[in-house]
């Protein structure tokens, strides 16, 4: 690593400086290469009050050549650009560049003049190159050189030699080479004339414009950049090396002021693009070497653990720090000139430029050669071995003395070896071998594989496998020409697998080690046979006491082969003796297989089979008669096991229907007593009554009721809940008995369970009673018997009704029954595969059930939009988490948003008959919405108490929502939005709902990864649901009495339940913005310093809710003398927003009208207050800091309460003067410029009947504020 060479160059005064009598405020000192910056020239003659700075470079050119401390162009070249020449023909990526603000000679540093002596680093540069390249006359070794320049105008690349690119061209990186400039020309030069002449047509293209500073002006950053490549070619290796270098030569334009150069128009943009660009730049090269610094400052503190932040590099920020990416911290020699004047009036430019330079300092860049990497190592391995050859020669010993090991001599010298030198020649070795290696040419690699591969046959084949031709696939094939033995086996997919060629000559065969062909078995012998392969004829010849067998036939003597024939070697080698060759010579010759039935396949079986027909056995009458002698005794066997299990079956049933008598038993006799005690309890039932009744003050009327109740009563001897509980005791006791016997870990006991709104019973628990029609009807108790069912293996419980108890108790008894005739000897017989399923288990489903939420639709009856959160309860009464439903009439400029918001979005058209709802009359007259469906009774009754229609008229027509016209076609938007305190135990959740008396009909969401640790992060759903209807008298009845049901399911897997708690590596996806609901932000209201913070709500039972439609009105002074509304522009499309069109200068009213349902229980009494504050520019303001201005108390008229003749709600209406102006903000006072938004929120504080604490009303405006005699009617 190498950090980057800085050079700094103090040019002398220009005429504008000189015209302004500037002094000079730098000094440097040659030795030591600092220099000194002071804030005025008398600072500067005194040397006081300095700051000073350190460079690898500090040139003093401010004055003539005459001086002896002056720096020419020709030093600044010698010192800067010969190091970075020599780094590029090392095979290095160079780059120089000069930095300042505009005017300070970085042009002339790096491009100069064509006068002689005056030439810049770059044509100097390319000069001394193409000098050295011409005496660098070596035939292994050639030079190219190419050559493109390009300038960086207002952040556009721009091609300099080709004219026929005259517009911007893209930047794109690679991954390998890094930034590049697509389509750049690359001219190839041969003489530093061409290089020149090239230079010469591109400052020519380049943009160049005067300024007040500077008469020449560079309005764009130039790039000149060489490539230079080395191709070497070795003579000892015949191999190629390639070194590339890439140099970049860059002139940045400088910065600059716009009160200094007074630019204007196009001038002052390229200024701008300029600053930008050199900002970035500067950014860049702070974090370089605040990188670099921290980097050091690890490596220091040798006990930090920790590791150095990884600061961002703003590369991208604009096109020339991304072009020059790899040379600002990469993979480059980098040097960097910065140029600075040295003029009093400069003194903050020339400042900053130096710190700038500073820092560049710290950049440290990781450079390396740029050759081939074969090239590079075969280069380093010949230089370690040169270096062991001189190793080995200074300790007296000759390079090759390794190889002369039978000299005596040699032997000697080399007992007096030292251990270095036994290294040094281990080492010689191993780097000559790679050297080898790497010098291999191709043909050589193809011809050792090829006797790999040979090898690799050969000793397959003696393995007795083949090799495909291909010299890849290994299995069997059939050769043509050489005999071979291929063998059989029981199982078809082993036949055929094995393959043993026989060779010229005698082939062994045995279990010995020394055999050709090794066989395994205790029938093999070592020594067991050999086969004679003459003449391409072959001779079995068994040996002594070996079994040998031949077709079937055992042979004792030499046998000859003939294709086709059976061998079996012992009891269990099964071969098929094939000799390719054998048929071709011989025309008369049979196949053994010639006499085979027709069809019939020759494999072990046949042989097999062969085998013990040539003995005079018939194998298929042996078998066949071994399978009816078990079959026999199977029959047997299985009639004494069926007549033991009748005698256990008809004991157990005896045992079982005497238990069942001695309960039925007991149970009447507790009956009878319990029927006898009620009857002796009713003898005296007036005194019982008065014994049980104090002296109350009662009315005649109320004891009277009493009375009626006791005797009605008292009448009962049996409930029907204590009939199911005892007539069914027994059924649970033998199932608890059963699950006992089969260790089941089930437990049966009875409870009673009660409906309520989140904990609805399953459909199971309904009752069935018929009407005098003949009709049935499933009518939901409020109690049910049911049994609790404790599933003790998987740690669930479930509930069942008494006719399910009774069904699964019917194959509780089976199952008993099936495994007590069972017996030890049968197979393994599970309830699965006699009935299908365990009776004391239930599936559990995929998805369980979470909560069920509720939310009302009354606010579809007002064209408003709401927001709902709403609790997720279970059946236990517990808020299992909180759903975000957001409820809204769905207009037609709503669905002309273009489908691209992410989520589901879905549409359906229901339709609502009459019969779904039923209008019925209470006992007072009124008018009542009753579903007319399979709903939860108890939801009905909770959603329909004390709820009337009162928008039905006489004749059940709506009167007042003219959206909500009967006939009329409305769209509804239901959007589940998201879930939270969801627990992390479910990993899958959705959600769905549905009308109460819809039941089938339901609208669900995407199923979504639970992916919070806590339970506290949010699901995001983003399911849209767009709900069309044809207006009916129902459907406004149900939206006016009735909720939408949600149910939140969710899986709960092992793994979660397992691991719960744990923490999940996954990160929830941000909320898009256009997916959250259309309503406006809400600040926090403007605090009363009167009344003073107000008390948080208690928690007591709440009386009565009322919904308020509250609607804010501004008003201005006409001409003619009234109080007339403003415009509001409404083009945002949001509920309840819009921006009021105000006049500067003019009175203004404010106007506040609460609209509700009519009722005695709410009454507005006044008004305390009504302040309008938290001015800002913005709608969401987190901080109080953001606003302005001061808030304001209004002066209040009283409030008064309107009555419509056409409405029957409660209006309540009060305004109040606003002078603006009393906010001292200029937000109000001046006219607002083109786009701007005025946001300000208007809090009331009114007084209720019956409240302890004023109610709290407050609202977000947003104001234009247009000239007094304007005529705008839009926000603009």
């Amino acid at each position: 690593m190498s950090s980057v060479k800085v050079a700094v160059r103090v040019r002398p005064f220009n005429s504008r400086e000189i015209a302004r009598e500037c002094t000079c405020i730098i000094s440097m000192d040659a030795e030591k290469q600092s220099t000194c910056i002071y804030h005025s020239g008398k600072d500067c003659e005194r040397q006081q009050n300095g700051k000073p700075f350190a460079f690898d470079y500090s040139y003093w050119s401010h004055t003539s050549p005459v001086d002896p401390a002056f720096a020419s162009q020709r030093q600044v070249y010698q010192d800067i650009g010969v190091e970075m020449l020599d780094h590029a023909f090392e095979g290095y990526n160079v780059c120089i560049f000069a930095y300042g603000q505009t005017g300070a000679g970085k042009s002339y540093t790096m491009m100069g003049r064509p006068e002689p002596g005056e030439e810049g680093i770059i044509p100097q540069l390319c000069s001394d190159m193409f000098s050295r390249i011409k005496a660098t006359d070596v035939e292994d070794t050639v030079y190219t050189v190419e050559v493109s320049y390009m300038e960086i105008y207002c952040e556009q690349v721009r091609d300099l030699l080709n004219p026929k690119n005259k517009n911007s061209m893209r930047v794109r990186e690679h991954p390998i080479l890094g930034p590049y400039v697509e389509d750049l020309s690359k001219l190839v030069v041969t003489s530093y004339e061409d290089i020149l002449q090239l230079m010469e047509e591109g400052n020519k293209a380049r943009t160049v414009a005067a300024t007040s500073m500077n008469e020449t002006s560079s309005r764009s950053h130039a790039v000149f950049t060489i490539l230079l490549t080395q191709q070497k070619h070795d003579q000892a290796t015949d191999l190629k090396g390639e070194k590339v270098s890439k140099l970049s030569l860059v002139d940045l334009a400088g910065s600059e002021r716009a009160d200094s150069t007074k630019a204007q128009g196009v001038r002052l943009q390229e200024g701008a693009k300029i600053n930008q660009s050199l900002t970035t730049l500067g950014l860049v090269i702070s974090a370089l070497a605040e990188a670099a610094s921290s980097k050091d400052i690890i490596k220091k503190d040798k006990n930090t653990k920790g590791k150095s932040k990884a600061d961002f590099i703003p590369y991208r920020d604009s096109v020339l720090t991304w072009l020059l990416r790899e040379n600002l911290g990469g993979n480059s020699r980098t040097a960097m000139i910065a140029a600075i004047s040295p003029a009093d009036i400069n003194y903050e430019e020339t400042l900053g430029t130096l710190k700038y330079a500073n820092r560049a300092k710290q950049i440290m860049c990781k450079a390396v050669v740029n050759e081939d990497p074969n090239a590079r190592l075969i280069r380093e391995l010949k230089e370690e071995v040169q270096r062991l050859r001189e190793l080995l020669k200074a300790e007296g010993i000759e390079a090759q003395s390794h190889a002369g090991a039978g000299d005596p001599a040699s032997a000697g010298r080399q007992r007096h070896r030292s251990v270095s030198a036994e290294d040094a020649i281990e080492r010689l070795k191993e780097s000559e071998k790679l050297i080898a290696e790497l010098n291999e040419t191709w043909e050589e690699k193809l011809r050792k594989t090829e006797e790999i591969r040979l090898q690799r046959e050969n000793m397959l084949q003696e393995m007795g496998l083949a090799v495909k031709d291909d010299g890849i696939t290994v299995g069997v094939f059939s050769p043509k020409k050489t005999p071979h033995l291929v063998n059989l086996n029981e199982d078809p997919g082993m036949s055929e697998c094995l393959l043993y060629y026989i060779k010229r000559g005698v082939t062994k065969l045995g279990s010995g080690g020394t055999q050709d062909i090794q066989l395994s078995g205790q029938t093999i012998l070592p020594e067991h046979c050999t086969l004679n392969n003459e003449k391409d004829e072959i001779t079995l010849v068994p040996g002594v006491d070996a079994n040998c067998y031949v077709n079937g036939k055992q042979i004792t003597g030499p046998t000859k082969l003939r294709t086709g024939s059976r061998i079996i070697f012992g009891t269990n080698h099964v071969f098929r003796f094939t000799n390719p060759l054998q048929a071709r010579s011989d025309l008369d010759f049979r196949s053994p297989l010639a006499g085979t039935p027709a069809g019939e396949k020759v494999d072990w079986s046949y042989a097999q089979t062969e085998l013990l027909s040539k003995q005079g056995i018939d194998l298929k009458a042996e078998m066949a008669k071994g399978l009816q002698a078990l079959e026999e005794k199977y029959r047997r066997e299985k009639f004494e096991s069926d007549r033991k299990m009748e005698i256990q079956k008809k004991d157990y049933e005896a045992k079982i229907e005497g238990l069942q008598k001695q309960i039925d038993a007991q149970s009447m006799m507790s009956s009878m007593y319990s029927s006898y005690m009620m009857s002796n309890s009713m003898m005296t039932p007036d005194r019982d009554f008065d014994d049980y009744v104090d002296p109350c003050l009662w009315s005649a009327r109320e004891f009277q009721i009493c009375r009626r109740a006791w005797d009605k009563w008292k009448g009962y001897q049996f409930t029907s809940l204590r009939d199911q509980l005892w007539g069914n005791m027994v059924f649970l006791k033998e199932a608890n008995a059963i699950s006992v016997e089969l260790k089941k870990k089930v437990v049966f006991q009875y409870v009673l369970l009660s409906e309520t709104l989140y904990s609805p019973l399953p459909p199971d628990f309904l009752a069935t009673t018929r009407t005098g029609k003949g009709v049935v009807v499933k009518k939901r108790p409020r109690i049910s018997v049911a049994v609790e069912v404790k599933d003790l293996k998987n740690c669930a419980i479930h509930y069942w009704s008494l006719e399910k108890f009774r069904q699964r108790l019917e194959l509780m008894r089976q199952m008993y029954s099936n495994d007590a005739e069972i017996s030890p000897s049968s197979p393994d017989i599970t309830m699965e595969s006699v009935g299908g399923s365990d009776p004391f288990y239930d599936r559990f489903p995929w998805f369980k059930l979470i909560g069920r939420a509720f939310v009302n639709l009354s606010s579809l009856l007002q064209p408003v939009s709401m927001s709902h959160k709403v609790p997720v309860v279970n059946e236990l009464g517990e808020v299992r988490g909180h759903l975000r439903i957001f409820v809204q009439p769905a207009t037609a400029k709503d669905d002309d948003i273009p489908d691209f918001i992410p989520g589901v979005r879905q549409s359906v058209r229901i339709r609502f008959s009459e019969s779904d709802v039923v209008i019925e009359r209470n006992l007072n007259g009124q008018k009542t919405a009753l579903s007319n469906g399979t709903s939860v009774d108890l939801e009905e009754e909770v959603f329909d108490s004390g709820s009337s229609l009162s928008d039905l008229s006489s004749n059940g027509e709506v009167n007042h929502h003219p959206h909500l016209a009967v006939g009329k076609d409305f769209t509804m938007r239901v959007s589940v939005l998201q879930a939270y305190g969801i627990s992390p135990e479910y990993s899958d959740v959705f959600c769905q709902f549905h009308f109460m008396h819809r039941c089938d009909e339901s609208f669900s969401t995407e199923s979504i990864k639970n992916a919070a640790e806590d339970g506290s992060g949010p699901l995001n759903f983003f399911h849209v649901q767009n709900i069309s209807v044809t207006v009916t008298q129902a459907f406004v009845d149900y939206v006016t009495t009735k909720p939408l049901l949600f149910e939140v399911f969710g899986h709960c897997s092992e793994q979660t339940a397992l691991h719960h708690g744990h923490p999940l590596s996954r990160g929830a996806r941000p909320i898009p913005k256009r997916m959250l609901p259309p309503s406006t932000w809400i600040s926090e209201p403007v605090q009363s310093a009167r009344i003073g913070p107000l008390k948080i709500p208690s928690s007591n039972p709440v009386h009565c809710t009322y919904d308020l439609l509250v609607s804010f009105e501004i008003r201005e002074l006409a001409p003619n003398g009234e109080y007339l509304p403003v415009v509001v522009d409404h083009a945002d499309s949001l509920p309840c927003t819009g921006i009021f069109i105000l006049h500067q200068g003019i009175q203004r009213r404010i106007t506040i009208t609460i609209a509700h349902e009519s009722g005695v229980e709410l009454g507005w009494k006044d008004v305390k207050e009504l302040l309008v504050g938290h001015i800002r520019t913005t709608q969401e303001v987190t901080d109080e800091k953001g606003y302005d201005g001061s808030v304001f108390s209004l002066t209040l008229s009283p409030g008064q309460l309107v009555k419509k003749h056409d409405d029957d709600r409660t209006f309540y209406r009060f305004d109040a003067s606003w002078d603006s102006s009393m906010h001292n903000s200029q937000l109000l006072n001046n006219i607002s410029s083109y786009g701007e938004r005025v946001y300000i929120t208007a809090t009331a504080y009114i007084q209720i009947n019956n409240c302890s604490q004023p109610a709290v009303i407050s609202k977000d405006l947003c104001l234009v504020i247009h000239g007094r005699d304007s005529k705008a009617t839009t926000a603009g």
